[in-house]
């Protein structure tokens, strides 16, 4: 189970680095697939790290230049404890990118690199399928329109509940938690709800 799980952060992480050429993916040494988890992550880091740098001048800005008004004082602070935020978000990926290698040591490299894999090329052989299914399931929403991170965790709980066999309770409950890790505040909350209707369309 543990293997699953870090297979499953794997993939999620190297999707973007890696060759949509299901013959391609097929010769990738977990080496290959942990540089490219790393990559993603630094990338999100730094992106992240950029963004809460200018939310964090912004919000100094305002509050050097509204000392006397008490509404703009407000709103400075709140830009500040959003910017603080974001970039303690940043340091939080930070920690992950450096616990990565360290998990994958701790279980069956063969077993971990098979998993991650087999998750990449059902996803890419099955892209159309996995996105109808997403988007039959989406209320008021596009899928196109999410942030790439949850399309990419929709899509691998999607492939383990159509084609490998992992029950829907089991794939919606490692949907949430990489959710918990990698996406926005609420979304493990939207992530549970859009995967408990593809579940119950499925049983129709």
């Amino acid at each position: 189970m543990q293997a699953r799980r870090i297979a499953r952060e794997l993939a999620l992480l190297s999707i973007s680095q890696l060759s949509s050429n299901t013959e391609k993916l097929q010769t990738q040494q977990l080496q290959q697939l942990l540089l490219a988890a790393v990559r993603t992550l630094l990338t999100e880091i730094q992106d992240t790290l950029e963004t809460a740098s200018a939310e964090l001048e912004r919000g100094s800005d305002r509050l050097l230049s509204s000392e006397t008004r008490a509404v703009d004082v407000r709103s400075a602070r709140a830009m500040v404890k959003e910017s603080i935020d974001l970039a303690q978000t940043a340091i939080n990926r930070l920690g992950t990118a450096i616990e990565l290698p360290e998990l994958i040591q701790l279980a069956n490299q063969q077993e971990v690199r098979d998993y991650a894999l087999d998750l990449l090329t059902y996803m890419q052989n099955n892209r159309d399928e996995i996105n109808r299914v997403l988007s039959e399931n989406m209320v008021e929403w596009k899928l196109e329109r999410l942030a790439r991170i949850d399309q990419d965790i929709l899509r691998i709980a999607v492939t383990e509940i159509l084609y490998l066999g992992t029950p829907d309770k089991v794939a919606i409950n490692e949907a949430v938690e990489l959710a918990k890790r990698y996406s926005g505040e609420e979304g493990h909350r939207f992530i549970n709800g859009v995967l408990r209707r593809v579940s119950d369309a499925l049983k129709i």
